[in-house]
């Protein structure tokens, strides 16, 4: 009877404590926000600025949301999304993200989630940046407003696949829309973004191998000018740069001689500051072709008005002619 008890109690603390034993707490993985600084993708200098960056941890990669300033009546906000798809393992627990290469209808869905209500136009032309190829589309709002979605798709070639290597995969989207930048400008923000991110080990790199050196350099008969190329010649502008500045140019003025002054002769009252023009000595050659009576004329006026009087042209220059002027 006791042995039954002892083993009865001995299973009743084995329940008890298999029940109050955990593994520990474990929390899904789900979008929490970093710093700014840790975004994969970063706009260029001189905007837009970043306002926040959501990232969500997947089991074959990453992928992040960094909002950009917007200033739009367009509903929504600016933001560049990027997405490394690869690096199988890299977060257990978190679920595989599913992709597909960029197609036009899944283009257009995307395109009329970001900008709801701007009718968007895709552009034919073949357009590529640091990275390589991209598309986009471009439209205006009822207010004005415009508006640019881009994509691209980072991967290497085929050829560089077939050697076990560079299997890694960056899918990038870009929504902006501004109420005083041009198209051009908006245009510029994809040239002059930045992938911070990488992924660890070449086995998943991307980019696939540095292409060759251009055959041409270091060659006699191949001249290469500092202002050739199609981008180079005409940059695309970065970021929101203002108007530049009107300069205004005055016309040019012949300068003035100036004639030497003269010093009353000692004991002599000091000649009064000259008023309005100056009136040339006698024996002086005139500056101008006006008359002498015509420039003493609003002289002696203005003179007069605050009280100063004005000797004659003949009284200046003699000492004793211009004391009894004076008198």
């Amino acid at each position: 009877m006791r042995l039954r008890k002892t083993i009865s109690l001995v299973a009743v603390a084995g329940m008890m404590a298999g029940c109050t034993s955990t593994g520990g707490v474990r929390q899904p993985s789900a979008p929490e926000t970093v710093a700014p600084e840790k975004a994969l993708v970063l706009p260029p200098p001189g905007g837009p600025s970043i306002v926040s960056v959501v990232e969500r941890k997947r089991g074959n990669g990453v992928e992040q949301t960094v909002s950009l300033f917007t200033s739009s009546s367009v509903p929504g906000q600016n933001f560049l999304k990027i997405q490394f798809f690869g690096a199988s393992g890299a977060n257990p627990g978190a679920g595989n993200a599913g992709f597909s290469m960029i197609n036009e209808s899944a283009i257009a869905r995307e395109m009329a989630r970001a900008a709801p209500g701007v009718p968007m136009a895709t552009s034919a032309t073949f357009l590529q940046n640091a990275y390589g190829p991209f598309g986009y589309a471009s439209g205006r709002s009822r207010a004005g407003d415009a508006c640019i979605f881009a994509w691209q798709q980072i991967r290497s070639s085929a050829a560089a696949n077939t050697q076990a290597r560079n299997f890694g995969m960056i899918q990038l989207r870009l929504r902006l829309c501004d109420a005083r930048a041009s198209e051009r400008q908006l245009l510029g923000i994809v040239y002059g973004y930045t992938i911070s991110g990488t992924f660890e080990g070449v086995i998943w790199n991307p980019y696939g191998a540095p292409p060759p050196a251009d055959a041409a350099r270091g060659r006699a008969g191949d001249p290469i000018y500092p202002d050739e190329g199609g981008y180079r010649a005409s940059p695309m502008p970065i970021g929101y740069e203002p108007a530049p500045a009107a300069v205004i140019s005055l016309p040019r003025t012949a300068p003035v001689r100036s004639a030497p002054s003269r010093q009353p002769a000692q004991g002599a009252a000091p000649l009064p500051a000259p008023i309005g023009p100056r009136v040339p000595l006698p024996g002086e050659a005139p500056q101008t072709s006006v008359a002498p009576e015509a420039v003493a004329a609003p002289l002696e006026q203005s003179a007069r008005a605050i009280g100063v009087t004005v000797p004659s042209p003949d009284c200046i220059g003699d000492t004793a002619m211009t004391a009894v002027c004076r008198r």
